[in-house]
Order: structure tokens, then sequence, then C-alpha cells
């Protein structure tokens, strides 16, 4: 007995450590995981209590107000109001429901998470970026010049390369024409100069067979 329980004592404490383990490791992976979306948690929040002061105080908008809620079933409220209240409390759960619904819709649906993690990114690059971002002037003018101004210059830069890549095709299309023309013309060059050539043979053929009486035809026959 004594062995059996030494034994069990190790395999007890090893079991306490990995559930202790285990409590750590899932209460590091929640610390990390609310660390890492801290904007989302903060959007959730703002859009919250967005929600909590539009229902406490657009009632005159909303018709969320007991009297408001009330007066549209008077006779029913004047004969039972305790349902009536039970009617609006159900009715701000059932209106507090739908639009957390919504806003968990718009979170999912828009991918704010990715978003946030974006903007997370650009805010790290940002911090050693010693030059202020752009920002509006409040003069809707100088914004629209001032930014149509890069842009004209992006695509100015942009021609000019275009230009340059054409410019150097074109120098190389010339020079192929030009070689063409030159062979074009030295092909005519040896043309002419055979054509001469079979010229002055046939001259002198003529002259040979001119040289020649009819007699000496006949002879040879």
């Amino acid at each position: 007995m004594e062995e059996s329980e030494k034994s069990s004592e190790p395999v007890l404490e090893k079991t306490n450590v990995d559930k202790v383990d285990d409590v750590s490791t899932r209460r590091n992976d929640s610390v990390k995981s609310s660390q890492s979306k801290p904007r989302l948690k903060l959007f959730s929040k703002v859009m919250e209590k967005s929600l909590q002061w539009l229902l406490d105080n657009a009632s005159s908008t909303l018709c969320v107000s007991f009297d408001r809620f009330s007066h549209y079933f008077q006779p029913l409220s004047k004969q039972n109001p305790q349902l009536t209240e039970a009617m609006h409390k159900q009715f701000i759960s059932q209106l507090q429901t739908l639009v957390q619904k919504e806003i968990a819709t718009v979170i999912e649906e828009g991918d704010l998470q990715v978003k946030f993690e974006e903007l997370d990114r650009l805010e790290e690059l940002a911090k050693d970026t010693p030059q202020a971002a752009w920002r509006p002037s409040g003069v809707p003018e100088q914004d629209v010049c001032s930014g149509l101004v890069s842009y004209y210059k992006k695509q100015e830069e942009y021609m000019r390369i275009q230009l340059k890549k054409l410019q150097k095709e074109n120098a190389g299309l010339a020079q192929k024409v030009q070689a063409g023309r030159e062979n074009i013309t030295h092909t005519e060059q040896c043309i002419a100069a055979g054509v001469e050539e079979w010229r002055a043979s046939l001259e002198d053929l003529e002259a040979c067979v001119s040289t020649l009486s009819p007699s000496e035809h006949f002879g040879s026959l």
C-alpha cells in the first residue's frame, strides 16, 4: 500500500503541474488575443456605448421611452400597465439585440479586423517617418490642386519613360529599314552589272556573227 501511495503521488503532482501549465497557457493566449485586437475591442466598446446612449437619450425620435411606447397602446396600458411595461422591456431588449447583431455583421462582412491590423501596420511604419503625413488644409481648391499636381507628375514621368521606350524601338526599326534599303541598293547594282555584262556579251556575239559571210555559213553546214 505504501509503495502504491508513493507511486501515485508523483502522478498526481504531474497532473496538477499540467493543469497549471494548461491554465497559464490559456491565460497567455487570451492575453495575446486581447492585445492583438485592441482596435476591434475599442470599436466594439464605442459601439456599445453609442447604442446605450441612443436607447437612453433618443426617446423622442425613436419612441423607445416607456411613455411614448405606452401612448401607442393606450387601451392596454390603462387596463394592464404591468403587461405594457413588460412588453416595453422586451421591445428594448430585442431592439438592442438586433442592433448588436447588425454591428457584428458589419464587423464580419467588412472584415474590420484585417482593416484594423492594416491600420496598425501603417501606424508602425509611420513611427520611423519624421515627416508629418498629409492633412487637408480646409480649402478644397488647394487640396484638389495639390492632389492633381502629384498625379500629373506621376503621369508625366510615366509618359517620359514610355516615350524613351518608343524612341528606342523607333531607332532600332530605323536601323533595320536602312539596312534593308542598303541591301536593295546592292541587289539593284548587282542586277544592273549583270545586265551590262549580258549586253556586252550579246554585242560581241552579234559582231562576231556579222563578220562571217553567208557562203561560209553554208559551207559550214
